[in-house]
């Protein structure tokens, strides 16, 4: 795939991209610049991220009074 820059430096994610991560309009992303290479990388809201842990075996996790 590819895009090209306008005047103003906008782009334009294409259309199978977009619907491949699920983009939407006014979803903010951050912009990573390594190596000549500018990496977008989309950011979630806190809404879903909601129970993104829910069953993560926290047993082995020690207490922060135990934590150097």
């Amino acid at each position: 795939m590819q895009t090209t820059i306008s005047s103003k430096y906008q782009i334009v994610i294409p259309k199978p991209a977009r619907e491949n991560l699920n983009l939407k309009p006014k979803q903010r992303l951050t912009v990573i610049e390594k190596d000549g290479m500018l990496i977008l990388i989309p950011q979630s809201s806190i809404e879903e991220l909601r129970g993104i842990a829910a069953g993560a075996n926290i047993d082995e996790y020690r207490e922060k009074r135990d934590r150097f």
